[in-house]
């Protein structure tokens, strides 16, 4: 079995320093030695200590990643990481290898021999706790399902039968699944989700996921709402192929990070009642299509004037926080990959957000983002943003002006939270559009299908259960 003996640069352990050309090459600022041995290699890991908030676990994952890819090299079943680090860092180097080893490979006529050796990491953190490990589980468990969610081709997952994956996911996690049908969307008039699905042969879906322990520590729910895009052509203003279209099976993305985030919150049994909604179509120009011009009543009973048929995800997500009113929440996170403008403002190196909960919660939420290196960029939430979403015909437009695109499709959603004029609860909207997808497997986050947002949001809503 290969083992990993990891420790920080300044603090060298006496199994090093009692070898003195191995404590030399460490002197030279190597961060990784590895040393033949009968029963497999020991790698000797050198993890920096940084002074940027969250950098330092996050050096522990990336170098989890490369032993991960060792691991692998050796056909290893298994592998021992001995961690002298503090139980943060300990923690993230595992993680960094059990999210490196996820493969998508479904589709593969020779998945066996492509598959990773490596199935079980042992793991020695002084001072760890039980719970930590089964937390990590949980996470990294579900971390795999968003990713596998958004990896499925659209020919597979289509909005029913992304039902159905939902309910097999709550089965196996320990929450439960209520899918609405067409016909029960339409009695319910969510006119937003029925007209982007129009151009589809295929039905959409509305469906309700919850989590609720007996002992919940929250009186009123958590409510998390996800974009579920399944695919996205744009619709009538259809996007270019390449580099556009071709990759919008993860116009989902959002979805993903909801479902989860409430698995891996059922699995680790936090004593949270929470509840996502996840309202799934597709956007095609098919002959019955919503056009550039329309005006739709959503089901808030305000109408929109379609400007773009490709601005979709707002209109689905919309009807979805007028939904989650219903529920008197404590708290509605969004999460979606929802424009284009967030991910050119800071790209692929964290989530954009905004909204009407207090600082405070913004602030949980940032330093839930450093702990998982899923950080967030808040940006302002200014009301001067919605001026430009004013139409002439209706009583409001789907699209914002040239500028600040991810503020003002915020704008376009903090309506649809508001009951009579009111801000109905505290909302925070997360664009996940940059590090949702990524086309080439640079680190522990993969390729394809990242699954960023279910670690930020798992964590934030553990430390908000343990207080």
């Amino acid at each position: 079995m290969p083992r990993v003996l990891a420790f920080y640069s300044d603090a060298l352990p006496e199994e090093v320093k009692s070898q003195k050309w191995l404590e030399a090459e460490f002197k030279k600022e190597k961060s990784l030695v590895s040393v033949p041995g009968d029963s497999g290699e020991t790698h000797y890991l050198s993890i920096k200590k940084k002074e940027q908030e969250g950098a330092q676990s996050e050096g522990a994952r990336l170098a989890g990643h490369q032993i991960c890819g060792l691991a692998n090299a050796a056909k290893a079943k298994s592998i021992l990481i001995e961690a002298n680090l503090e139980v943060a860092d300990g923690l993230a180097l595992a993680e960094g290898v059990a999210l490196s080893n996820y493969q998508f490979l479904k589709y593969f006529g020779d998945a066996k021999k492509r598959a990773n050796s490596l199935n079980t990491i042992e793991l020695n953190v002084k001072g760890i706790k039980a719970n930590d490990l089964k937390d990590l589980v949980s996470v990294t468990h579900a971390t795999y399902e968003a990713r596998t969610l958004v990896n499925e081709p659209f020919n597979f997952l289509t909005a029913v039968q992304y039902s159905k994956e939902m309910k097999r996911i709550g089965k196996a996690f320990g929450f439960t699944v209520e899918t609405f049908n067409e016909k029960k969307i339409e009695s319910l008039k969510m006119g937003g989700l029925l007209a982007v699905n129009k151009g589809s042969i295929e039905p959409p879906t509305f469906n309700i996921l919850e989590y609720k322990p007996a002992k919940a520590k929250n009186k009123k729910p958590i409510v998390l709402v996800g974009k579920g895009v399944v695919y996205d052509t744009g619709g009538l203003s259809l996007k270019p192929t390449a580099n556009s279209m071709d990759f919008m099976k993860c116009d989902m993305g959002g979805s993903a990070a909801v479902v989860g985030a409430i698995a891996a919150s059922a699995k680790a049994n936090l004593p949270l009642h929470i509840i996502a909604l996840v309202p799934a179509v597709e956007n095609r120009p098919g002959g019955n299509a919503y056009a550039p011009g329309d005006v739709i009543t959503m089901f808030d009973g305000s109408t929109v004037e379609v400007l773009n048929t490709d601005a979709e995800g707002r209109l689905i997500l919309a009807d979805a926080l007028t939904y989650a009113q219903k529920y008197n929440p404590e708290l509605v996170i969004d999460m979606a990959t929802l424009t284009g403008a967030a991910a050119r403002a800071i790209g692929g190196q964290g989530v954009v957000t905004m909204g009407t909960a207090d600082q405070a919660t913004h602030d949980e939420l940032k330093e839930a983002g450093f702990r998982t290196y899923e950080r967030i960029a808040q940006f302002p939430f200014w009301d001067e943003y919605a001026e430009s979403l004013k139409s002439a015909i209706a009583d409001r437009k789907n699209l914002g002006g040239a500028d600040a695109g991810m503020i003002t499709a915020g704008k376009f959603l903090e309506h649809f939270t508001k009951k009579k004029g009111k801000h109905a609860y505290p909302w925070i909207h997360i664009d996940i559009a940059g590090p949702a997808y990524t086309f080439s497997p640079t680190n522990y986050r993969g390729i394809q299908g990242t699954g960023v947002g279910t670690r930020l949001v798992f964590d934030f809503l553990k430390a908000r259960a343990n207080g």
